[in-house]
């Protein structure tokens, strides 16, 4: 059943993964209300995230879920972009990835993730996660409002 929180936000889905988008997905559309768009590697993040080319009209999500290990672009270097825009620096970053290694928690929150999380491998410990990430950012944190968009 979603949420009934009143409070609605756009999220980004960075991940590549078929079978983490496919949960994420899940979790949106069984257990939550947001908006949930997805892209499929880190040149697409960014022209999302920039609204070029096909995503003119997207709009600016209120949070990002990004996974670092991506085509094209990597995670890593995504989430400095978006830190180093002056536009896109105020949007949260949670990198949502399958990585533990220190060096990439380490160098994550160096480039300003606000959050690191591991994804858990089964299905009832990844939807948790995703719910707990939700209930955080809906219910518990305030966003910035309407800055350059939609969100």
């Amino acid at each position: 059943m979603p949420s009934t929180d009143a409070r609605t936000i756009n999220v980004l889905l960075v991940e590549d993964d078929p079978g983490d988008v496919l949960m994420t997905r899940e979790a949106f559309d069984d257990y939550l209300h947001n908006r949930l768009d997805v892209v499929t590697d880190g040149v697409l993040a960014l022209a999302y995230l920039r609204r070029e080319g096909p995503y003119a009209d997207a709009p600016r999500p209120d949070l990002v879920l990004l996974d670092l290990n991506l085509p094209r672009r990597d995670g890593r270097q995504v989430l400095q972009e978006i830190k180093d825009d002056p536009d896109l620096r105020h949007i949260p970053v949670i990198v949502l990835t399958t990585s533990q290694a220190e060096e990439d928690v380490l160098r994550s929150y160096q480039l300003h993730a606000n959050a690191y999380v591991t994804k858990p491998v089964d299905f009832e410990g990844f939807l948790e996660v995703i719910k707990q990430i939700d209930h955080f950012f809906v219910s518990v944190v305030q966003l910035p409002k309407g800055r350059g968009g939609t969100g």
